[in-house]
């Protein structure tokens, strides 16, 4: 059965057996102590503590899943980072014998895969919290023989909580062929912070399917990577070696949506792990051989496989191809010469000395100056049979922090010093820039990336075409004519999700806290603009919203004139701009 079918059959089974079927929520979950959406459960957490559910109480769904802890396991038969996860839900609806009743049915009697390969296994308890012997009297029931029913201890049969506390509960697990296809969870207890088990007052149920692991059982194949859902790509990977081209397929699947979620590459938490499997798939490029811009139709291939069940992929085609097409000329860059430094230390360290260990200043240096992360170097390592001084790496990271800090601070140590204000001033000028490109060319206009030093800006966004020559003017027109007006730039702090809902342009959500600092540069009661210009824009409102660490200016007339120095492509569909401010005669410095 084709994946896309298999999918349908499921929510399908459940919408006729009374339940609900729910979209897939976000990557990006509601519960701040979880990094990414980890399981099909995590939408509905509040339902089993007790809130109503606006969907009734069961519910089925297909949900977006990514796996950080299974990043170093890819490449075997069924480890992947991101997954499907089918998936039913009950909050006080029905417990253990229905759940167990529905799995069977729909496996062995609707989708008629042979029980006789069916392993079933439950909780065996321990002196926290006892047997679950009710799930093995119930698929005695069924007719499941004795042997086939297996008990393990907690770290296999008992699920949750995701995150620091949560509810959780003992767990029955269907195996196939000696792979995990379906957990089924009944969550009777709710687990604190202190790790303590307090027995819920509403059982709930939470089960989890692995799409790609059923379509491995369905059609047949020896792995999830010889699936519809990934020997398309496959196919577009060339080179020999079985593990790089399933790192490489698994990570650019990965990559995809997690950019649709406008998680873009960085040095921190969501785009730390984006920038991580990004350049783990261009390292694994490397050991196949192929050349640069091998990403970019392996991508196209993935947005055509996913985008009838996630049409936000193909909404976001031209942003995901520039994201990923900007991260691998970045790397490709310094991947090469870092591969050679490596070796070079690695032939030193066999050389000099009997351990078979990097410092911590040696993979620090790898990471500073070639982009290694510290996961990256220690998987190289582990390769040639050496180890990394972990601790010694966060040492090295740390102390550099704190040099650069300091040099910082004393290079612009006071506010007011020239260098320092005209960056504040190239800064708000930006912000400007931003919109009048929004509105000269269109709403599809995103910031990509950002310099500014004291002597200029830059500024890439998403476009397709090379600007024309009216364009550019327009543009610098609007905004010298927004800072002839001397608007006010307005500082105010507010929740995430109301500065969003106010139409604050936001395009690094994943490095945003719950509050927030809005920049909005707004027209004046009564504009100083003189000599009655033509108004380019908008007479009312916020001319520009932005979520933003500034700093900035107070007022727009402090900028001088706005001049664009030249417009160029950054790579596919970016263009970038690179603009200066000139002082004006008579020109007052106000801070």
């Amino acid at each position: 059965m084709v994946s896309s079918n298999l999918r349908k059959s499921f929510l399908d089974f459940f919408r006729k057996k009374g339940h609900k079927v729910v979209p897939s929520s976000s990557l990006i979950p509601t519960d701040p102590s979880v990094l990414l959406t980890s399981a099909g459960m995590q939408q509905f957490k509040p339902y089993y503590l007790g809130e109503s559910s606006p969907y009734g109480l069961n519910v089925a769904s297909c949900q977006k899943c990514f796996r950080t802890s299974d990043i170093d396991e890819v490449g075997d038969e069924s480890h992947l980072t991101f997954i499907e996860m089918l998936g039913n839900f009950s909050f006080g609806g029905y417990f253990k014998e229905e759940t167990i009743k529905l799995a069977y049915e729909f496996l062995f009697k609707g989708l008629k895969l042979p029980l006789k390969d069916a392993i079933f296994t439950i909780f065996e308890g321990d002196k926290d919290t006892p047997e679950d012997k009710e799930s093995a009297e119930i698929w005695k029931k069924i007719g499941i023989p004795d042997e086939k029913i297996k008990k393990y201890g907690r770290a296999d049969n008992f699920w949750g909580p995701t995150g620091e506390e949560g509810p959780c509960g003992p767990n029955t697990e269907i195996y196939l062929n000696g792979v995990e296809v379906w957990n089924l969870v009944f969550n009777e207890y709710h687990q604190d912070r202190n790790k303590k088990l307090i027995p819920l007052k509403q059982k709930g149920v939470d089960t989890g399917m692995g799409m790609e692991r059923l379509a491995m059982i369905c059609q047949e194949k020896p792995s999830v990577y010889e699936t519809d859902l990934f020997l398309p790509i496959m196919k577009n990977i060339s080179g020999q070696n079985k593990k790089a081209k399933r790192v490489v397929a698994d990570h650019i699947k990965g990559a995809v949506f997690l950019i649709a979620e406008e998680i873009f590459p960085s040095n921190v938490e969501r785009g730390y792990v984006l920038r991580r499997i990004l350049r783990r798939a261009i390292r694994y490029g490397k050991v196949l051989g192929v050349g640069p811009g091998f990403l970019i139709p392996l991508v196209q291939k993935i947005i055509e496989i996913y985008k009838d069940i996630y049409p936000e992929l193909k909404s976001k085609e031209t942003d995901i191809l520039t994201i990923v097409q900007n991260e691998e000329e970045k790397f490709e860059k310094t991947l090469t010469e870092g591969l050679s430094q490596f070796e070079k230390l690695l032939k030193l360290k066999i050389k000099s000395e009997k351990l078979k260990i990097i410092s911590g200043d040696e993979t620090f240096n790898l990471y500073q100056s070639y982009g290694f992360p510290l996961e990256l170097t220690e998987e190289l390592a582990k390769e040639r049979g050496f180890k990394v001084a972990k601790e010694g790496f966060l040492e090295a990271q740390k102390k550099h922090q704190d040099i650069s800090r300091a040099g910082a601070e004393k290079k612009f140590g006071g506010v007011g010093e020239e260098t320092g204000y005209e960056s504040v001033k190239l800064h708000t000028a930006t912000h400007l820039l931003h919109s009048a490109l929004r509105q000269v060319l269109g709403e599809h206009v995103k910031q990509m990336g950002s310099d500014i030093t004291p002597q200029r800006l830059r500024f890439d966004f998403s476009h397709p075409q090379k600007m024309t020559d009216k364009e550019i003017k327009k543009v610098e027109e609007i905004v010298n004519q927004k800072i002839k007006e001397d608007l006010e730039v307005k500082k105010e702090e507010m929740a995430y999700e109301k500065a969003i809902k106010l139409g604050a342009l936001a395009f690094f959500r994943e490095k945003y806290p719950p509050i927030v600092t809005v920049y909005s540069i707004t027209r004046a009661r009564q504009s100083r603009a003189k000599g009655g210009e033509e108004d380019l824009s908008s007479s009312t409102g916020d001319f520009s919203k932005e979520i933003c660490a500034g700093p900035h200016v107070r007022r727009t007339s402090e900028l001088g004139q706005f001049k664009i120095v030249k417009e160029e492509s950054s790579g596919s569909s970016v263009r970038r701009i690179r603009a200066v401010l000139v002082k004006l005669k008579n020109e007052q410095k106000n801070i």
